[in-house]
């Protein structure tokens, strides 16, 4: 197998991915801009390396990011030239295991993904599903076990090359605070290999699930099994706890798991709530949980800031980035009410962000006269004694700053992007 791993057309193929996905460098400094001109000079020296036992993968430099609860998770940066190797053995290992993953896994996945993922779940408990065994896996990319996880891969990859070079990655140290740390298990999360990785180990449960014929979702360590009573729940969970601590030797979080009913279940950022049709519970329905709707607006509200240094064009390309991606990752959730107000708050905040920029009263003056206030008007409104975010909410804007004309200037609404982008049949 290593001789597919270190093919040119798969190295190539590796490096454009790394490229693609930039991010940045490990604990020697290297920057994804540099490691063509670092590939022209040694990839055969690495190679040669690889073939004879001798390379040493840099330590991993861990960094922590904010989660939206308030605590952080450590992630693992590879070294630029890892993540090229790690995205080399990633491509060939996907052909061995894609077409034996179940259908119901949907994570990290060539043509899955979360919508498929929420889609199924509200299918399950639509059709009378409604008693949820809802699992979490505890720091499960920091508790995988390294001997069961290249048992795994041994039993499809017989190369002995490179599995001493997926062992060596696994222990590679990590570096935090400039001190290096030893890991005897864990799968760090910010490489390349950790999603397959991920996936070949959960498969196992994913096979389980499916001989037992139980009704799941898995994207990623994030699953979910679907049943009919509470009783049933119970029978299936205890079993399930069994089979992940004796046969993947993988510890559950009993604080944050246990047996839900829809309306307090959350499944990859969506709630489900009841649909009432002549006041008697018909369906479930798709919503955005709470937490996901104040992220957005945090970082709306960040973007648009009075003082930040932006032209309008480039505040209203920076808003659209979040926005955007927000929605698509949301889109079958139904949201019309909430976008609606978001949207109308999102335009009071940059009505404020122009009336912050005139500055002066008599340059508010000018501009109030042009957008086709009297002088009169336009004299009294450049003096008003009211704070910014109430003048942005009152006629002196609302009436010139009107909704066509920051259309013009390339404004386009949350909810009129999430209705054409919503999907007509789901």
């Amino acid at each position: 197998m290593i001789e597919q791993v270190l093919n040119r057309k798969n190295l190539y193929k590796a490096y454009r991915q790394v490229v693609l996905n930039k991010g940045s460098g490990g604990v020697d400094g290297m920057e994804v801009s540099e490691l063509f001109s670092f590939l022209e000079s040694n990839r055969n020296k690495i190679a040669t390396s690889i073939l004879t036992h001798k390379y040493v993968p840099k330590p991993i430099r861990g960094v922590e990011i904010p989660k939206n609860n308030g605590k952080t998770r450590m992630l693992g940066v590879p070294t630029v030239v890892d993540r090229w190797l790690q995205q080399a053995v990633s491509q060939v290992l996907m052909t061995k295991y894609e077409l034996t993953f179940e259908d119901h896994s949907y994570g990290f996945r060539p043509e899955k993904n979360l919508q498929q993922a929420v889609t199924q779940a509200l299918k399950y408990i639509n059709d009378g599903k409604q008693d949820i065994v809802d699992i979490d896996l505890k720091g499960f990319f920091d508790e995988v076990d390294h001997s069961v996880m290249l048992e795994l891969i041994y039993q499809r990859v017989k190369c002995p090359t490179t599995l001493r070079l997926i062992r060596k990655w696994l222990r590679a140290p990590i570096q935090i605070n400039g001190k290096l740390h030893k890991r005897r298990k864990g799968v760090p999360q910010g490489s390349p290999l950790s999603p397959l990785l991920s996936n070949i180990l959960l498969d196992v449960l994913d096979k389980e699930l499916e001989r037992r014929n139980l009704s799941y979702v898995r994207y990623a360590d994030d699953f979910s099994i679907y049943t009919k009573s509470t009783e049933e729940a119970k029978k299936v969970g205890n079993g399930i706890y069994l089979f992940l601590r004796d046969k993947l030797r993988l510890p559950i979080n009993r604080e944050k798991s246990g047996i839900r009913k829809p309306s307090d279940f959350e499944l990859l950022g969506h709630a489900f709530t009841p649909m009432y049709q002549n006041g008697a519970k018909d369906k479930y329905q798709l919503v955005v949980k709470r937490s996901g709707w104040v992220t957005l607006k945090r970082k709306l509200k960040q973007i648009s800031k009075k003082t930040n240094p932006y032209s309008f064009e480039e505040r209203l390309r920076r808003l659209a980035e979040v926005w955007r991606g927000w929605i698509n990752n949301y889109r079958l959730a139904n949201m019309i009410a909430k976008l609606t107000s978001l949207d109308k708050w999102l335009r009071n905040r940059l009505r404020y962000c122009i009336w912050h920029d005139w500055k002066k009263p008599e340059r508010k003056r000018k501009n109030l006269i042009r957008l086709g206030v009297s002088k009169g008007r336009a004299y009294a409104f450049s003096r008003t004694r009211k704070g910014g975010w109430a003048v942005a909410q009152s006629p002196i804007l609302l009436t010139t700053i009107t909704l066509s004309r920051l259309r013009r200037k390339g404004y386009e609404s949350m909810l009129s992007y999430y209705q054409k982008s919503k999907p007509i049949f789901q």
